[in-house]
This record gives structure tokens, C-alpha cells and sequence, in this order.
């Protein structure tokens, strides 16, 4: 048989007199809704005294994971994922010749004027 502490059965380690006024739920505070794309609704409290400013605008939503904004009407939208490209869709968005060498230009010349200003 085991024994030891000092706890009585039943009541938890730390619990006493202090309650919710201990923990801040006393404070006056304000319910902010949030929704998200698919329509589901997140309640938040903020304490009644944040400026409106300090309150976020957007969310991430418990439930679905996606940002959830203050506008019911106009939530924000699911991000749009691209698929996966291949090395062949890669290669078909290369720059031209031309486009590579004026890019090659101004890198270089970006690299000689920054190394003449700091020589001198």
C-alpha cells in the first residue's frame, strides 16, 4: 500500500480559497467574433479596456485551421495552393537570352558602383 503526502483524497494539489478573480475573469471584457471561408464561427474575449486598434483583424480559426476575419460578409479567402511543378515547367519559365544578359548587366554594374563607393 502506498502512502504518503499530504493531500486529501479528492482535492487537487494548489486548489484553495482563490477562484476566479485569481485568474483575471473578473475583469470586464469584450466577445470579438471571427469567421472563417467555410462559414465557421470563433469567439475570442479581449479585456474591455484594449483600444479597438489593438484588436487583431484576423485569426487563425481553431476549427478549420484557415484565417478567419471580423467581416462575416467578406471572410478571408482560402490561400490557393499551386501545385507541384515539375523541372520541365521549370525550365519552360527561363528568361531569354536577352532578359538574362541585361539582368547580368545590372547586377554588375550594381557590384562595380557599390565597389567604387567604397574604395573611395
Amino acid at each position: 500500500m502506498a502512502a504518503g503526502g499530504s493531500a486529501i483524497r479528492g482535492s487537487r494539489v494548489g486548489a484553495g480559497p482563490m477562484g476566479e478573480q485569481d485568474h483575471g475573469f473578473h475583469a470586464d471584457r469584450v466577445a470579438v467574433s471571427y469567421w472563417d471561408a467555410l462559414g465557421n464561427e470563433t469567439v475570442r474575449y479581449f479585456a474591455a479596456s484594449l483600444p479597438d486598434e489593438e484588436i487583431p483583424e484576423t485569426i487563425d480559426s481553431p476549427s478549420s485551421g484557415l484565417p478567419a476575419g471580423r467581416d462575416q460578409a467578406n471572410p478571408p479567402e482560402v490561400a490557393k495552393l499551386e501545385p507541384y511543378k515539375t523541372h520541365l515547367a521549370y525550365v519552360k519559365e527561363r528568361r531569354t537570352e536577352e532578359e538574362a544578359e541585361a539582368l547580368l548587366d545590372e547586377a554588375l554594374q550594381a557590384l562595380r558602383a557599390r565597389r567604387g563607393t567604397a574604395s573611395a
